[in-house]
Protein backbone atom coordinates (compact mmCIF):
# COMPACT_ATOMS: atom_id res chain seq x y z
CA UNK A 1 0.00 0.00 0.00
CA UNK A 2 1.18 3.29 -0.80
CA UNK A 3 1.84 6.25 1.26
CA UNK A 4 -1.10 8.54 1.43
CA UNK A 5 -0.08 12.35 0.96
CA UNK A 6 -1.08 12.96 4.73
CA UNK A 7 1.53 10.08 5.73
CA UNK A 8 4.08 11.28 3.81
CA UNK A 9 3.79 14.76 5.39
CA UNK A 10 3.45 12.91 9.20
CA UNK A 11 7.24 12.38 8.52
CA UNK A 12 9.42 14.81 9.60
CA UNK A 13 12.31 16.41 6.93
CA UNK A 14 14.10 13.62 6.11
CA UNK A 15 17.31 14.23 3.70
CA UNK A 16 19.47 11.70 2.05
CA UNK A 17 22.98 11.77 2.16
CA UNK A 18 25.93 10.36 1.66
CA UNK A 19 26.60 7.09 3.40
CA UNK A 20 29.60 7.59 5.98
CA UNK A 21 31.92 5.06 7.91
CA UNK A 22 30.43 6.74 11.57
CA UNK A 23 27.32 5.98 10.21
CA UNK A 24 28.45 2.47 10.36
CA UNK A 25 27.01 0.92 13.58
CA UNK A 26 23.52 2.78 13.23
CA UNK A 27 23.14 1.22 9.53
CA UNK A 28 24.48 -2.23 11.23
CA UNK A 29 21.40 -2.05 14.10
CA UNK A 30 18.60 -1.33 11.32
CA UNK A 31 20.12 -4.92 9.33
CA UNK A 32 20.40 -6.78 12.12
CA UNK A 33 16.76 -5.60 12.99
CA UNK A 34 15.70 -6.38 9.69
CA UNK A 35 17.01 -9.74 8.62
CA UNK A 36 18.34 -12.92 9.75
CA UNK A 37 21.14 -12.71 7.82
CA UNK A 38 22.28 -9.25 8.22
CA UNK A 39 25.14 -8.10 6.13
CA UNK A 40 28.37 -7.45 8.69
CA UNK A 41 29.33 -3.86 9.60
CA UNK A 42 32.66 -4.46 7.67
CA UNK A 43 30.16 -5.43 4.04
CA UNK A 44 29.29 -1.91 4.68
CA UNK A 45 32.77 -0.46 5.38
CA UNK A 46 34.00 -2.22 2.02
CA UNK A 47 31.10 -0.20 -0.24
CA UNK A 48 31.75 2.65 1.39
CA UNK A 49 35.34 2.19 0.49
CA UNK A 50 35.59 0.91 -2.90
CA UNK A 51 33.04 4.13 -4.04
CA UNK A 52 29.41 2.37 -4.44
CA UNK A 53 26.81 4.64 -4.04
CA UNK A 54 25.96 4.27 -0.57
CA UNK A 55 22.96 6.85 0.57
CA UNK A 56 21.20 7.05 4.14
CA UNK A 57 17.98 8.25 5.41
CA UNK A 58 19.09 10.62 8.14
CA UNK A 59 16.47 12.28 10.52
CA UNK A 60 18.14 15.10 12.65
CA UNK A 61 21.03 12.74 12.68
CA UNK A 62 19.45 9.53 13.28
CA UNK A 63 19.65 7.23 10.31
CA UNK A 64 16.10 5.63 9.25
CA UNK A 65 17.04 3.68 6.30
CA UNK A 66 19.96 3.14 3.36
CA UNK A 67 20.62 1.96 0.48
CA UNK A 68 23.41 0.67 -1.79
CA UNK A 69 24.30 0.46 -5.52
CA UNK A 70 27.33 -0.80 -7.55
CA UNK A 71 27.47 0.36 -11.55
CA UNK A 72 29.51 -0.53 -13.97
CA UNK A 73 29.66 -1.18 -17.63
CA UNK A 74 26.34 1.06 -18.76
CA UNK A 75 24.46 -1.71 -15.72
CA UNK A 76 23.93 -0.87 -12.05
CA UNK A 77 23.03 -3.36 -9.22
CA UNK A 78 20.50 -2.46 -6.45
CA UNK A 79 22.65 -4.23 -3.49
CA UNK A 80 20.83 -3.58 -0.27
CA UNK A 81 17.81 -1.24 0.63
CA UNK A 82 16.11 -1.24 3.67
CA UNK A 83 14.25 1.10 6.40
CA UNK A 84 13.92 1.16 9.81
CA UNK A 85 10.96 -0.90 10.89
CA UNK A 86 9.23 1.56 12.53
CA UNK A 87 9.31 3.98 9.19
CA UNK A 88 8.22 1.34 6.92
CA UNK A 89 5.04 1.62 4.28
CA UNK A 90 5.51 5.78 4.65
CA UNK A 91 7.25 6.14 0.36
CA UNK A 92 10.60 5.96 2.38
CA UNK A 93 11.90 2.81 0.41
CA UNK A 94 10.13 4.27 -3.26
CA UNK A 95 12.04 6.84 -2.11
CA UNK A 96 15.66 5.90 -1.80
CA UNK A 97 14.97 3.29 -4.74
CA UNK A 98 13.63 6.54 -7.16
CA UNK A 99 17.07 8.51 -5.72
CA UNK A 100 19.25 5.36 -6.47
CA UNK A 101 17.99 5.12 -10.26
CA UNK A 102 18.57 8.66 -10.85
CA UNK A 103 22.22 8.47 -9.77
CA UNK A 104 22.25 5.85 -12.18
CA UNK A 105 20.33 7.23 -15.09
CA UNK A 106 23.14 10.38 -14.84
CA UNK A 107 25.54 8.54 -14.57
CA UNK A 108 24.56 6.63 -18.05
CA UNK A 109 23.50 3.57 -16.82
CA UNK A 110 21.35 1.74 -19.16
CA UNK A 111 19.88 -0.86 -16.85
CA UNK A 112 19.05 -1.28 -13.21
CA UNK A 113 19.25 -4.62 -11.66
CA UNK A 114 18.48 -6.28 -8.20
CA UNK A 115 17.56 -9.27 -6.31
CA UNK A 116 14.78 -10.12 -4.04
CA UNK A 117 13.25 -12.90 -1.81
CA UNK A 118 10.00 -14.67 -3.38
CA UNK A 119 8.61 -14.07 0.16
CA UNK A 120 9.12 -10.24 0.28
CA UNK A 121 5.96 -9.25 -1.38
CA UNK A 122 6.00 -5.70 -0.16
CA UNK A 123 9.06 -4.67 -1.89
CA UNK A 124 8.31 -7.16 -4.83
CA UNK A 125 4.77 -4.87 -5.14
CA UNK A 126 7.11 -1.46 -4.98
CA UNK A 127 9.91 -2.72 -7.64
CA UNK A 128 6.74 -3.87 -9.68
CA UNK A 129 5.17 0.03 -8.89
CA UNK A 130 8.51 1.06 -10.61
CA UNK A 131 8.47 -0.96 -13.53
CA UNK A 132 10.75 -3.61 -12.55
CA UNK A 133 10.42 -6.93 -14.61
CA UNK A 134 11.81 -10.13 -13.58
CA UNK A 135 13.99 -11.72 -15.96
CA UNK A 136 14.90 -14.46 -14.19
CA UNK A 137 15.92 -16.71 -11.30
CA UNK A 138 18.64 -17.52 -9.01
CA UNK A 139 18.26 -21.00 -7.28
CA UNK A 140 19.59 -20.52 -3.38
CA UNK A 141 20.95 -17.40 -3.84
CA UNK A 142 20.10 -16.67 -0.30
CA UNK A 143 20.25 -18.32 3.32
CA UNK A 144 17.53 -19.26 5.11
CA UNK A 145 16.57 -21.11 8.17
CA UNK A 146 15.77 -24.25 6.54
CA UNK A 147 18.84 -23.94 4.10
CA UNK A 148 18.63 -21.36 0.62
CA UNK A 149 15.86 -19.38 -0.69
CA UNK A 150 15.80 -18.49 -4.49
CA UNK A 151 16.09 -14.56 -5.61
CA UNK A 152 13.87 -13.26 -7.99
CA UNK A 153 15.90 -11.09 -10.43
CA UNK A 154 14.47 -7.81 -11.43
CA UNK A 155 15.83 -5.47 -14.43
CA UNK A 156 14.45 -1.95 -14.84
CA UNK A 157 15.24 0.11 -18.50
CA UNK A 158 16.62 3.79 -17.62
CA UNK A 159 16.60 6.48 -19.38
CA UNK A 160 19.75 8.56 -20.67
CA UNK A 161 20.03 11.58 -18.24
CA UNK A 162 23.79 12.44 -19.12
CA UNK A 163 23.82 16.64 -19.56
CA UNK A 164 24.43 16.87 -23.29
CA UNK A 165 27.40 18.94 -24.37
CA UNK A 166 26.05 22.38 -25.93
Amino acid sequence: MAATSDELRSVPAITIRQMLESDVPAIHAIERMSYPFPWSEGIFRDCIRVGYSCRVFDLEGQIMGYGVMSSGADEAHILNLCVRPTFRVRGLGRRMLEHLMELAASAGVQDIFLEVRPTNTAAIRLYQALAFEQVGMRRGYYQAVDGREDAVVLRRSLPDRRPRPA
